[in-house]
Formats: C-alpha cells, sequence, structure tokens
C-alpha cells in the first residue's frame, strides 16, 4: 500500500528533526573534544574557561540550546510549519484543484449528452480533483431526480460549498502554529524572568550579571524565536486563504459553464 503525500511529508519532518538532534549532539562532542585542557595555575585555568565561554555564546547553536524546553518546541513546530505550507504549496493549485484535462473531458461528455461516460470521469481515481466532486454531485442528482434538470444546482452548490470548506480546514493547522509560537514564547519570557528573580532571591540580592544571564537569555531567545516562526507562517496562511477564494471563484465559474446543457434538457 503506498503512503499518502502527507504522511510522507511529516515522515520527512520527523526525519529533519531527528537529524537536527543528532547534529547538535555531535556538534557538542566536537565541542568538547576541541577544549584544552584544564591548566595548573589558577590564572590560566580561570581565562580558558572564559573565553571558551564567549566563543561558545556567539554560535547559533547556543543561542537555540539557550531556548531551553520551550525553544525546542518552538523549533520543532517550525518544522511542521515548513512540512504544511511544503504540502499546501504542491496541492492548493490550480493543476490540482481544477486539472485542464479533467475539466476538456468533461466539457466534451457533457456537451455530447454522455453523461454516464461523465459520470465515469468523475470518479476515476487519477482525475479526483474539486471539479470532479463537485461536477458528479450534480450529475448524481440530475440523473437520480425525476426533475434533475432543475435540482441539480442546489446540489453542485452544497457540494462546493463542502469542498472549500475542507480547503479551509485544510490550511487551519499553520494558523493555529502562527497563533500558538507567539504565546510560547511569552511562555519561555515569563520562565525565564521567574529564573532570574530566583537567582536574585537565593543570593540575597547580590546576583551577579553572568548569574543572571541564562534566565534573561532564555526570556529574550524564546520570544525571538516564537516570533521568527510566527510571522512567516501567518503570512503564508493569509497567502493560502487568498489563494483558495481565487481558485474555488475560477472552478465556480467553470463548473457553472460546463454543466449549463444540464438545464435546458428536461427527459
Amino acid at each position: 500500500m503506498t503512503q499518502s503525500p502527507r504522511r510522507n511529508i511529516f515522515s520527512a519532518v520527523i526525519a529533519l528533526v531527528a537529524l537536527w538532534y543528532a547534529s547538535i549532539a555531535l556538534t557538542q562532542q566536537a565541542a568538547q573534544a576541541q577544549q584544552p585542557p584544564p591548566q595548573v595555575e589558577q590564572g590560566v585555568a580561570e581565562a580558558a574557561p572564559a573565553s571558551n565561554n564567549g566563543s561558545e555564546k556567539g554560535t547559533l547553536l547556543s543561542i537555540i540550546l539557550d531556548g531551553g524546553v520551550v525553544g525546542f518546541l518552538i523549533i520543532i513546530l517550525s518544522f511542521v510549519s515548513v512540512a504544511l505550507i511544503i504540502e499546501h504549496l504542491l496541492t492548493i493549485r490550480r493543476s490540482v484543484i481544477m486539472p485542464e484535462h479533467v475539466m476538456a473531458m468533461l466539457d466534451e461528455t457533457i456537451q455530447q449528452g454522455q453523461l454516464q461516460d461523465a459520470v465515469e470521469v468523475c470518479m476515476e481515481p487519477m482525475n479526483d480533483s474539486l471539479v470532479s466532486r463537485v461536477v458528479l454531485a450534480g450529475l448524481e442528482r440530475y440523473a437520480g431526480s425525476e426533475f434533475g434538470y432543475a435540482e441539480y444546482k442546489p446540489a453542485v452548490q452544497e457540494a462546493g460549498e463542502d469542498q472549500t470548506s475542507r480547503l479551509y480546514r485544510k490550511i487551519e493547522a499553520i494558523s493555529v502554529i502562527g497563533s500558538i509560537t507567539p504565546m510560547l514564547g511569552l511562555t519561555g519570557t515569563v520562565l525565564g524572568m521567574i529564573i532570574a528573580f530566583n537567582t536574585i532571591a537565593s543570593s540575597g540580592g547580590t546576583a551577579k550579571p553572568d548569574e543572571l544571564a541564562d534566565g534573561i537569555g532564555q526570556a529574550l531567545i524564546t520570544t525571538l524565536l516564537g516570533l521568527i516562526v510566527a510571522i512567516p507562517t501567518m503570512i503564508m496562511h493569509s497567502f493560502f486563504r487568498n489563494r483558495i477564494d481565487s481558485l474555488v471563484s475560477e472552478a465556480g465559474s467553470r463548473i457553472e459553464q460546463m454543466l449549463m446543457p444540464l438545464g435546458r434538457r428536461q427527459g
């Protein structure tokens, strides 16, 4: 049994996340292996860690790691968002929603009055699309009712609304990701500030700046990560909504013209 395209995309996302974690582990091991051995002299021993911390804190990897658990959640959601966006780019397009070869076959068979052939075209798995499903609903209503010539339009309208709703529901996932990632970033900000204030409290109000750096760093990094993921995700959600509106409107006009001969047949 062949896997669906969406399942393949999510499998690829899982593989990317696993590869990303593996690269983090390998990078950490390499960094530890490259660290010089501790010096005997106190002055040198104190200077070496300071220089290492300074170099490690400047890397992108260290910045992401400073985000903590919340930062990792945001990164995982970013992979999911990218996968969904790629899937939508592949499936929400004109060639998928209303394939020209299917439109041509349906238009030809309906114009010639070969409605059973048109039904078979719509039911062919290779021709599955929004247009074929909507046209099939109209043809079935036309053939199954004594007054089908007067009732096929409501069937087409209902099927069109159902298919359009499915497309809108399909893109809701990236809308949710775009909405919750800033909230996750805010959660990380609150957690980071709690860590910083706990450090101040435990030191009796005499905490040094470097002791507060971890909490404040987490607070700022998670906010940044949340915004980095949310902004392009919401932009793509708006893009897909506009694309759906445009394609559905165009498909509706084409289907109406295609099924126009049914209204002239009353027998």
